[in-house]
C-alpha cells in the first residue's frame, strides 16, 4: 500500500509517500480500505517530536473506510461496513488496521469524509465540555482556538446546551466563520489581550468554563479569564510553548484546573457509546462538520504545512 512516512521528526517536510507493507488484521481488529484522513492536531504534534514506532513511520489518530477484513474474535463489525476509527498511528495511508474497539459504524447516507473527523474532535470536545468542565444551561465558555477542529465541535455543543459562547481566533475572517457555529463573542487574539476582552464582554466576571487545546501562554490567560469558581478543561499543547504558567489564582478564587485526555479512555463503554451518540448526531444533521480543506494522501506534507499556516477553520482532510 501506499502511505505518508516519516524517517525522523521534524518540519512537515520529512514526510514522504512511499510502498509500506499491508497491515496485518489482529484476531480482535479489522482493516480498512481507507476513504479519507482526518488530520488531528496530535498529528502534526507527533510528526514534530513525538516517538517513532517504527521505522518508516506511518502517523495519524483517524480514518473513515470500508471494512476489507474483520478478525476471528470480532463479533459485531462485518467486511464491506463503513466505520470511523481511531488508533494511535496509521491513519495516513491507503489501508489501516486498528482494534474493533476503536471502531463507529457510520449511519447509512453519512459521507465517511465527514464521519472521519467526529471521534477524536466531538468526543474530546464534549468530554471537556460536560464530564470534565460540567457545564449547565445559563453558563459562560470560552473556547480558546475556536477555529480548531475541537474549537469547531465545541462551540456548537455549548451553543446547544444553552451556555453563553466567548470564541478566539487569529483573525476576524476565520471568527465570521465561527458565528453562525454559535459564537456570541468572537476575539481575535492577535489584536487584542484575550483576558482584558473576557472580562470586558462579561463585565468583570469573566467566564464560568475554559476549553484550552493550546496551552502555554494561552492556558495563562485561560486562567486569568476565570470567573469565580471557573473551571478550565485543558486539552492539548498546539502551542508547542513550554506549560510554564502561574496557578495561584486557582486557589483564591475556588477554581479547577483539569487535563483532559480522551485516549486514556476511549476505549471504555461510556465513552465509545457517547462518540456513536454523536455521530449519529452529526448523520442527523444536527452536528456540523466542518471541512476546510482536502489534499491527496501524496501531498500530505502540504497538508501538515497549511495546518501548521493557521488558516484553517475545522478539519483539513488527506484523500488516498
Amino acid at each position: 500500500m501506499k502511505a505518508a512516512v516519516y524517517y525522523e521528526n521534524g518540519d512537515p517536510g520529512v514526510l514522504r509517500y512511499e510502498d509500506v507493507p499491508d497491515p496485518l488484521c489482529h484476531p480482535k481488529g479489522i482493516v480498512i480500505r481507507v476513504e479519507a484522513v482526518s488530520i488531528e492536531g496530535g498529528d502534526v504534534l507527533n510528526r514534530w517530536r513525538g516517538p517513532l514506532i517504527a521505522r518508516p513511520h506511518v502517523v495519524g489518530y483517524q480514518a473513515a473506510g470500508e471494512i476489507l477484513e474483520v478478525g476471528a474474535e470480532v463479533t459485531d463489525l462485518k467486511v464491506g461496513q463503513k466505520v470511523a476509527t481511531c488508533g494511535a498511528a496509521g491513519s495516513h495511508a491507503e489501508l489501516r488496521a486498528v482494534a474493533a474497539s476503536a471502531a463507529w459504524p457510520i449511519p447509512d447516507g453519512f459521507d465517511p469524509k465527514l464521519a472521519s473527523v467526529m471521534p477524536v474532535t466531538f468526543g474530546t470536545a464534549d468530554e471537556c465540555l460536560f464530564e470534565a468542565g460540567r457545564l449547565e444551561a445559563g453558563e459562560s465558555v470560552l473556547v480558546q482556538a475556536g477555529a480548531s477542529g475541537v474549537g469547531v465541535a465545541a462551540i456548537q455543543l455549548a451553543k446547544r446546551a444553552g451556555a453563553t459562547v466567548l470564541a478566539t481566533a487569529s483573525s476576524d475572517e476565520r471568527l465570521d466563520r465561527l458565528r453562525p457555529l454559535g459564537v456570541d463573542h468572537g476575539g481575535n487574539y492577535a489584536r487584542e489581550d484575550v483576558v482584558e476582552w473576557v472580562m470586558r464582554v462579561t463585565g468583570g466576571k469573566g467566564v464560568d468554563l475554559v476549553v484550552d487545546p493550546v496551552g502555554g501562554a494561552t492556558l495563562q490567560a485561560s486562567l486569568g479569564a476565570l470567573a469565580y469558581r471557573g473551571r478550565i478543561s485543558m486539552v492539548g499543547a498546539a502551542g508547542r510553548e513550554p506549560m510554564r504558567v502561574d496557578v495561584s489564582s486557582l486557589m483564591g478564587g475556588n477554581r479547577t484546573l483539569r487535563g483532559v485526555f480522551l485516549g486514556a479512555e476511549i476505549g471504555g463503554k461510556r465513552v465509545r457509546a457517547n462518540i456513536q451518540r454523536l455521530i449519529d448526531e452529526a448523520a442527523r444533521g444536527a452536528l456540523k462538520v466542518i471541512i476546510d480543506r482536502t489534499f491527496p494522501l501524496r501531498e500530505a506534507a502540504a497538508a501538515h504545512a497549511y495546518i501548521e499556516s493557521r488558516k484553517a477553520v475545522g478539519r483539513v482532510l488527506l484523500i488516498p
